[in-house]
């Protein structure tokens, strides 16, 4: 039988990826919430599966060799988890360099902008028009990026769901909190609307979702 796979997680964009991904993946997981408005990340027990202090992370008792692992990072942990069951992964070389260059791009792009935004947006001390317009512009260019891309494929690595979605959703999903608009992105409305009605995806995205209501950011003022 599975061990549980433990989740270190807090409700937020990059924690959703990998409830996702567990609940898409049909594993068991223990839940260990890391409330990141209480500081929780910095905890020293907790620096030792997350060296960055940042939420997700998991440790898989069976890992390879048999033999317990710790992993941080949503998109190293998403393609771990994706090799690990065979699931939502490339079906050959081809395909993963797909996979791999969106799942960067994701990384890499859309979430730090839209976090940027978010929290110019939000949470800012003070009001700063140009960061606050540098930030919105540019996750305005990713979805546009990302709509052309879904012109022409069902989803952002071909016709099969893969992790590049689970990563790139759950930010996306926020749109409105991040002063974009769909009018002008058809296809990025039509998937939005796609991955959301998967039952997995809706079961990772509401692990805790009554504590998205909790006010207090954390010490950076960001609470995604």
């Amino acid at each position: 039988m599975t061990q549980p796979i433990d989740l270190y997680y807090w409700p937020t964009p990059n924690g959703w990826k990998i409830s996702i991904a567990l609940e898409e993946m049909g594993l068991p997981y223990t839940l260990h919430p890391v409330a990141i408005g209480k500081d929780e990340q910095f905890a020293p027990d907790f620096l030792k599966v997350s060296p960055n202090n940042k939420i997700p992370a998991i440790i898989d008792p069976d890992g390879p060799g048999g033999q317990p692992i710790s992993i941080f990072e949503s998109g190293a942990i998403l393609n771990y988890l994706a090799r690990k069951t065979g699931q939502f992964g490339a079906s050959d070389a081809r395909h993963q360099v797909e996979i791999d260059q969106w799942l960067m791009w994701q990384m890499g792009g859309v979430g730090p902008m839209a976090g940027q935004a978010h929290h110019f947006l939000k949470y800012a001390p003070e009001d700063l028009p140009y960061a606050r317009q540098r930030y919105v512009n540019e996750v305005a260019r990713l979805y546009r990026v990302l709509d052309n891309r879904l012109s022409d494929r069902r989803f952002i690595a071909g016709d099969a769901f893969t992790i590049a979605d689970m990563a790139t959703w759950p930010w996306a999903s926020l749109w409105e909190g991040q002063n974009q608009t769909l009018d002008d992105k058809p296809h990025l409305a039509r998937w939005l609307e796609e991955v959301f009605a998967r039952p997995g995806v809706q079961r990772g995205r509401a692990v805790m979702k009554d504590r998205r209501n909790d006010p207090k950011p954390d010490r950076y003022g960001k609470r995604l």
